[in-house]
């Protein structure tokens, strides 16, 4: 219920909603009521029409389903004194279509007003998902398979919807027509309605127990349309593998095998829910019949108390009893699978992250003279990855790190922005521990290219302005031309409003770095923490690479990340990393003479 609640309170104001609503629907159920009331009229017009009385006293006004009556009645012993029966026939076929016209109409502004709830609904949902993924920090997601995710995002946050579209039938409309039809029902016939009105508690019942299993088989749902997506996922990301090692056939089979559980399990889900309308349709009919045989009886007996007309009409709204209950069964079930959506949707939403702001943060407008690494450890579990690790980077000097892959030196990088939070030790900026900054702030002083570039399907200009406001096309075109990337955005077809496709794979290697450098230019940190940006390029892209990071790093605190030890030859410390624990520091020269870990590493890239 409460998960229900949560998701409720997303199409708030209320009182945007439910006012308008509830006044329609109540409009909606009085004319509905009225097509049904208005089939006794016609069809004693048409088939009895010596029994409309000839002189008919005006009423005097009550408010009452009975001066209702008398006053139509007056109306129509009028007109069929004054003009004939079939003049009172065109009056009763024009009342009927005049309140089938305002039910309609009621019926279809009320579900105008439901639609812009859901979609109110959505959005909130959406909006809040979108800001907490954007929120949360990067360990939550090695926690995560995407699809999972996805699924919450498309299929969780629709089946959410579409619940609750039907939960407001539920609340206001189905309801509304319930008490309406039971209230003209009673006015018609209290003994007759009292009977058939006993059975009505053991269809609820059984419906209900149909139901009861579709939570849990929704649960399994969901869970494997994550699974799924995923699957999806990793067949675009890694297309080019699985023509490389001919693994179509095995990722084929390994969907079907989530594909295949996902039909069975859906296939009971569904069947289960269809069961509900079926049973219930068949409980009312035999019910509907019951009365028939009921009325006829008190019928035969004298005791039936209405003429055949009207029992046809006392059926019509027995059987319009029967429709909204059906629908709140139904909806039921809608809700049952919405609930496991919204429990799927909270458990993102309320998803707490490792990364803390400081509850009195420290506003950081400017770096000043110096970082440092004091005694730092990390381990995501149990493991260890960097262990006691303490350097000084002085402001405007270039500190590399190497080491062979695991060392921890990605992890080093990733320290510094607060992309995880250290386990001992900590890091300080300015002498002050980066956790009492400010995190905007924090990440306003840095800039990073890493090994891969990320970058957006959008236009080049957007790319390299990404997340920054008020930027000029000049300013954009000189953080081009520092990152050596003008001249073959030039060459593209619409130049800086070229769109670069998913992940800018319209783009070399070379050239997307180029663009995330040109990013990092613009933004003018600092410091820059560059995370392995040369490793995957060719010799000439890493020239032109290389050439733009110098210009990058000209003035600026650097943490460099390197695999190609050419690139940070003139460091002015390199720190050198084995299994998370600093083996060897110094310049290049220094630890070449050394003939240590780093002159290895040298030796082995034939580095001269």
């Amino acid at each position: 219920m409460e998960t229900f609640k949560r998701i409720l309170a997303y199409a708030k104001p209320w009182r945007r909603y439910w006012p308008g609503y509830l006044a329609l629907s109540i409009f909606s159920v009085i004319f509905g009521i009225a097509n049904y009331a208005l089939l006794g009229p016609f069809l004693t017009v048409l088939f009895e029409s010596d029994t409309i009385p000839q002189t008919v006293a005006r009423p005097e006004f009550s408010f009452s389903i009975q001066y209702v009556n008398d006053l139509f009645y007056y109306f129509l012993s009028s007109i069929a004194a004054s003009g004939g029966v079939v003049k009172a026939l065109l009056f009763v076929s024009l009342s009927l279509i005049v309140a089938c016209f305002f039910s309609d109409v009621c019926r279809y502004l009320s579900q105008r007003i439901l639609v812009s709830m859901k979609t109110s609904l959505m959005k909130n949902i959406r909006r809040d998902l979108y800001s907490k993924i954007a929120s949360l920090d990067i360990g939550y997601f090695n926690n995560r398979k995407k699809g999972d995710i996805l699924s919450s995002i498309s299929n969780d946050v629709n089946e959410v919807q579409n619940s609750v579209a039907s939960s407001f039938h539920v609340m206001f409309r189905e309801p509304l027509l319930v008490v309406g039809f039971l209230v003209m029902l009673f006015y018609m016939s209290p003994r007759l309605t009292a009977v058939s009105l006993i059975a009505l508690p053991i269809s609820a019942l059984i419906v209900t127990r149909i139901t009861r299993k579709l939570r849990r088989d929704s649960v399994e749902t969901q869970s494997l349309m994550g699974q799924i997506l995923s699957q999806y996922e990793e067949a675009i990301s890694g297309s080019r593998i699985i023509k490389a090692f001919n693994a179509r056939k095995y990722v084929e089979n390994r969907f079907e095998r989530y594909n295949e559980r996902h039909r069975k399990v859906s296939k009971q889900v569904s069947n289960r829910q269809e069961l509900a309308s079926p049973t219930s349709e068949f409980l009312g009919i035999s019910i509907a019949a019951l009365v028939l045989f009921y009325g006829g009886w008190l019928n035969f007996n004298g005791n039936l108390g209405m003429t055949w007309p009207q029992f046809i009409v006392y059926i019509g709204f027995y059987w319009k009893v029967l429709e909204p209950a059906k629908a709140m069964a139904n909806s039921f079930a809608a809700v049952q699978k919405g609930i496991v959506s919204g429990e799927r949707i909270f458990e993102i939403l309320d998803a707490s992250s490792d990364i803390k702001e400081d509850p009195d943060p420290l506003p950081l407008t400017s770096f000043g003279h110096s970082i440092e690494y004091r005694n730092v450890s990390f381990r995501y579990t149990d493991e260890p990855v960097l262990r006691d690790i303490s350097f000084t980077i002085p402001k405007g000097k270039m500190v590399a790190v190497v080491g062979s892959s695991g060392a921890g030196k990605s992890t080093l990088a990733d320290l510094l922005p607060r992309f995880w939070d250290v386990t001992g030790g900590s890091i300080e900026l300015d002498g002050v521990d980066i956790r009492r900054y400010k995190i905007t702030d924090l990440i306003s002083q840095m800039g990073i290219v890493t090994q891969e570039p990320i970058l957006f399907n959008d236009s080049i200009a957007n790319n390299i302005s990404f997340g920054m406001e008020n930027v000029t096309q000049e300013q954009i075109e000189d953080a081009a031309k520092i990152a050596n990337a003008h001249e073959f955005i030039l060459q593209t077809e619409q130049g800086y409003q070229t769109n670069i496709g998913d992940r800018g794979t319209k783009l070399s290697g070379g050239q997307r770095q180029r663009i995330a450098i040109a990013r990092a230019v613009l933004k003018n940190p600092p410091i820059l923490i560059l995370d392995e940006a040369t490793s995957a390029l060719d010799t000439e892209s890493e020239r032109l690479v290389q050439e733009a990071l110098s210009n990058l790093m000209k003035y600026r605190t650097s943490l460099v990340i390197a695999h190609r030890l050419s690139t940070i030859r003139y460091a002015d410390e390199i720190i050198v990393l084995q299994n998370g624990i600093i083996v060897e520091r110094g310049d290049h020269d220094t630890l070449i003479n050394n003939q240590g870990l780093y002159s290895h590493l040298c030796e082995l890239q034939a580095f001269t």
